[in-house]
């Protein structure tokens, strides 16, 4: 099966996709099958490729192969340490570091290289792969606090498997790896030239109001942190790029595009009509 997209700019264009979970099989049958058909596109996958290392090689590998150039951010699953199996140990930074390497074997841009800019058309524009985590302060349906709304959520039966698998080492808490995250990007992005506008691209969304479209309100504590709420505008933002919801769609918000670029589970992208459409474009920017 091959999926390409119909385009239409000399320079190729700008695209993204995230939350390819290609450990299931229907979802690396799909992964298989994209490609594009300029050489000059570049595609910016924003996480959740798998939890297993070896297939995010695998698919990174196969996807550079068919774009002129790939960006990466992790999302939670690349992140969280089996229970069973070779990589077990690799846990906190120790384990996106290795696959900040793996990455870079590949040629593949991450949170941690330098910011690269989009001279293609609807450029130019600085792609900014960001990891950020979240710190449980997307609560604002179900508590007054993040305490108690994580105590709430537990209370039913809502908890992401993060708390189970996704360590947080050498650091004493995700909300602490989180604030860690967020300080040190703000310095880089304080040292970027924001004349050229800035596509930011995270695993996470930025902002909480994506999560009030989520089905169980609990879970939106995983979804982010309060202290990027106002990034897109901070920092010169063309669009902002993200996943993890599994609910795609593009919004505005002060006039800045917001577009959730999820694939899903078969389940989930089976309901919206299947796999067709599933690279999105960022650049040029094509209206409805």
């Amino acid at each position: 099966m091959i999926l390409t997209t119909s385009l239409r700019p000399r320079d190729g264009s700008l695209f993204a996709i995230s939350d390819l979970h290609v450990t299931t099989p229907q979802n690396r049958v799909i992964v298989e099958g994209l490609r594009s058909e300029r050489k000059a596109d570049w595609l910016l996958v924003a996480g959740d490729i798998s939890e297993d290392i070896n297939d995010v090689e695998w698919a990174l590998n196969l996807l550079t192969k068919r774009f002129a150039t790939v960006v990466w951010v992790p999302g939670n699953h690349e992140l969280w340490t089996p229970r069973h199996g070779p990589q077990q140990w690799l846990r906190g930074t120790h384990r996106y570091e290795q696959l900040v390497a793996k990455c870079r074997t590949l040629g593949v841009i991450t949170p941690e290289d330098s910011y690269p800019v989009w001279h293609g058309t609807g450029g130019p524009a600085r792609i900014v792969p960001l990891f950020l985590l979240y710190d449980y302060t997307f609560a604002y349906k179900i508590a007054a606090t993040k305490e108690a709304a994580l105590e709430r959520a537990w209370a039913a039966g809502v908890v992401c498997s993060d708390e189970f698998m996704l360590h947080p080492d050498p650091y004493p808490s995700r909300a602490a790896w989180c604030e860690a995250r967020v300080t040190e990007t703000e310095r880089r992005l304080a040292e970027c030239d924001l004349s050229v506008p800035t596509i930011l691209v995270n695993h996470f969304p930025l902002t909480e109001d994506p999560t009030r479209s989520l089905r169980r309100p609990e879970f939106a504590q995983w979804c982010g942190t309060v202290l990027t709420a106002d990034w897109h505008t901070r920092f010169n933002a063309a669009a902002v790029v993200y996943g993890h919801l599994h609910i795609p769609h593009t919004a505005r918000r002060d006039g800045v595009r917001f577009e959730e670029v999820s694939l899903g589970y078969a389940r989930e992208w089976g309901r919206r009509g299947g796999s067709r459409a599933l690279l999105r474009r960022i650049l040029p920017i094509q209206e409805l």
